[in-house]
């Protein structure tokens, strides 16, 4: 884990930092829907999980601008970007209803991620505990599939003030409309170093990189 210090007087968003870090202390989400039968499509001819194939495309995503890398350290009052973010993903048991976190390293490798984030999940489904370690994971944002129904709206709330910086994402079932498979993703940030136009970015970035990936 590596990161520099970003300085708060030079920051590119420096005034928008000290607004929404002191004087209107918020995040912001969005939830939009994307297109994915491309990717669908891709999956099953590859033989390969969409869920797997779609968690690399966005970690990849949220890795290519360091305004998605932003992390807050109250210890010493530090704004930092890191070098790397990692998805922490969810699995799910149908017996006990409950989840168990899965960290999971990024590699821009897709084969090797791929081999990875398959390996984790299946060790993940061999406990019932809920695992949670934030402490030695400071770098891994949250990235939840809501694999139950493909919904129109979705909110994240974080206690006032607190300045958890990294993106939290969540993305529901894809459902056929006009011909096409579309999936609602919900992306929230802090609105002290993103506002409407970088979590919107992250669609566009998102399609982008389908299209590359399944090229």
């Amino acid at each position: 884990m590596n990161y520099k210090v970003i300085d708060k007087e030079t920051y590119y968003r420096q005034g928008v930092f000290r607004h929404f870090s002191e004087d209107c202390k918020c995040s912001s989400s969005m939830t939009a829907r994307v297109d994915v039968t491309d990717l669908v499509e891709y999956s099953k001819k590859t033989g390969t999980k969409f869920y797997v194939n779609f968690l690399y495309i966005l970690t990849k995503v949220l890795n290519s601008r360091e305004d998605y890398r932003m992390a807050y350290l109250w210890e010493t009052d530090e704004m930092i970007c890191y070098d790397t973010i990692n998805p922490t993903q969810y699995i799910f048991h149908e017996d006990t209803e409950t989840c168990t976190p899965v960290y999971t390293n990024y590699s821009e490798d897709y084969d090797s991620f791929y081999h990875d984030a398959l390996a984790d999940i299946e060790a993940a489904k061999q406990t019932r505990e809920y695992g949670l370690d934030a402490a030695n994971h400071p770098n891994w944002f949250d990235a939840s599939y809501i694999s139950w129904l493909s919904y129109d709206s979705l909110n994240i709330e974080l206690p006032d003030g607190y300045l958890y910086l990294l993106p939290i994402v969540n993305w529901g079932k894809y459902r056929e409309e006009n011909g096409r498979l579309v999936m609602p993703l919900s992306v929230r940030m802090n609105h002290a170093v993103a506002d409407g136009y970088l979590i919107a970015l992250v669609y566009k970035l998102v399609e982008d990189e389908i299209k590359r990936f399944i090229a």
